[in-house]
């Protein structure tokens, strides 16, 4: 299965705060993983202007491809529009709009993290969609767009042949999600285990997690919850993992909702999803077994979550992977 080109949008302006969200997805699409999926991503650097730009403090890059070729490729990601359009209501650069456009006609997947949704919005590509971006800039993004269904809410929104994405953190999400769609759980988690980050963070999670719970695993929850990913086929409980914690429930709950920001039977249920798609993707067990051995129980729980989660049928999404 080809993983197709990715067009990623370099600015002109291109400063020292745009490196983590144009070093994500360069990091996720631009390293060859040939023991995972082989041929890998084809990762192209679109520069708006020069192709050779140089940053502060004394960085410089230099673009591979131009606006001209973000109409060939397969995924366009862009994270940036000027610090005009937001800071004085500026249009967003015409040619960056009619490049996106042009792409979106010929099939390609868009993709936004942070501001970048300003440049999709602009372009048409979110009108009577779900869309999100950073907390800071969904207000006015709502306002200058009232045709976008702004969710501020969300660390990304997969509307299909369109994605938008909070800033940051949440530009890696969605980058592992997309890799998930393509090339299956079991590649986006082994690329996510060599990045030290978690496989799978749902894009419903909130954007915000409680700053007073500490980044370290000092509360200990990474070794129960890896107890936990080795007995998903058991019928678990808040109870059963607080105790393997040595956690009250309530304390567990609310620790490992401030840590993941989801709670203990959401993340259960995350987890039993990613595992169905590991068995679907690599074997032909019965939905049936597949559903016991995920801890989902039965084919018709698996199909209800798995439509609900996944936004397919779990024998459409074999059928994709396979």
């Amino acid at each position: 299965m080809s993983a197709g080109s990715v067009a990623l949008i370099v600015p002109s302006d291109f400063g020292v705060a745009d490196l983590y969200e144009l070093g994500v997805p360069a990091a996720v699409f631009g390293t060859p993983q040939p023991d995972l999926a082989d041929p890998w991503y084809e990762l192209w650097l679109c520069g708006t202007g020069s192709r050779t730009r140089d940053t502060k403090p004394g960085f410089t890059l230099h673009s591979t491809h131009g606006l001209d070729d973000v109409v060939r490729a397969d995924t366009v990601i862009v994270s940036w529009v000027p610090d005009e359009v937001i800071e004085d209501n500026a249009p967003v650069p015409p040619e960056l709009v009619s490049a996106l456009r042009q792409a979106h006609d010929n099939g390609a997947r868009i993709v936004s993290a942070c501001v970048g949704a300003y440049a999709l919005a602009e372009a048409g590509l979110l009108d009577g969609k779900r869309a999100t971006a950073h907390w800071m800039h969904t207000a006015l993004l709502a306002e200058r767009y009232p045709k976008v269904q702004v969710d501020a809410s969300q660390l990304y929104v997969d509307e299909g042949d369109v994605l938008t994405s909070a800033g940051m953190s949440a530009g890696l999400d969605v980058c592992l999600h997309l890799v998930r769609r393509d090339l299956g759980a079991h590649v986006a988690n082994q690329l996510a285990r060599r990045m030290v980050v978690p496989g799978h963070r749902p894009g419903h999670l909130g954007q915000f997690v409680d700053l007073s719970v500490p980044e370290t695993d000092e509360l200990g929850l990474a070794p129960v919850l890896d107890w936990a990913r080795a007995r998903l086929d058991e019928p678990l409980t808040i109870d059963d993992l607080a105790r393997r914690a040595a956690m009250s429930p309530r304390t567990f709950y609310r620790r490992l909702q401030a840590t993941t920001g989801t709670t203990p039977l959401q993340w259960l249920l995350n987890e039993r999803i990613t595992r169905a798609q590991v068995l679907l993707e690599s074997t032909d067990l019965p939905m049936e077994k597949v559903a016991a051995l995920s801890g989902i129980g039965t084919a018709n729980n698996l199909r209800h979550h798995f439509l609900k989660q996944v936004g397919q049928s779990p024998g459409d999404y074999r059928r994709t992977r396979r």
